[in-house]
């Protein structure tokens, strides 16, 4: 049937094929690398992806704590405040009234119409 003759060429056509296919796949880059490269190109980008998000979620957690500690101290300020100006509001009615008894006259103010000033 074949030769030893013909199979050697054969051998050697088969090998300068392979060739061929090597020096095309290296000058193109082979198919499969460029699958497994892309396929951990993926993996990294996701990878990536997922720390950035993670990371924006701590840093807007961080943001929230902040503003909300911020909000707790002008609230805890304002509350000072206000319990400052209704003594201080205090503190005057009480002159005033040591003041009128001074004099032997009576406040005209009631029980109702001094809520009514410490509300307003």
């Amino acid at each position: 049937m074949f030769s030893l003759l013909d199979t050697l060429k054969m051998g050697a056509g088969i090998a300068a094929g392979l060739m061929l296919y090597h020096l095309y796949a290296v000058a193109i880059g082979y198919p499969s690398a460029a699958r497994e490269a892309r396929a951990g190109y993926i993996m990294m980008a996701e990878k990536t992806t997922a720390e950035a998000k993670a990371a924006e979620m701590e840093r807007q957690r961080d943001a929230a704590a902040e503003a909300t500690e911020e909000h707790r101290k002008r609230l805890k300020a304002a509350e000072a405040s206000e319990q400052a100006a209704r003594d201080t509001l205090e503190t005057e009615i009480q002159s005033h009234e040591l003041q009128l008894s001074e004099k032997n006259r009576a406040c005209a103010v009631t029980a109702a119409d001094r809520q009514w000033l410490l509300r307003h």
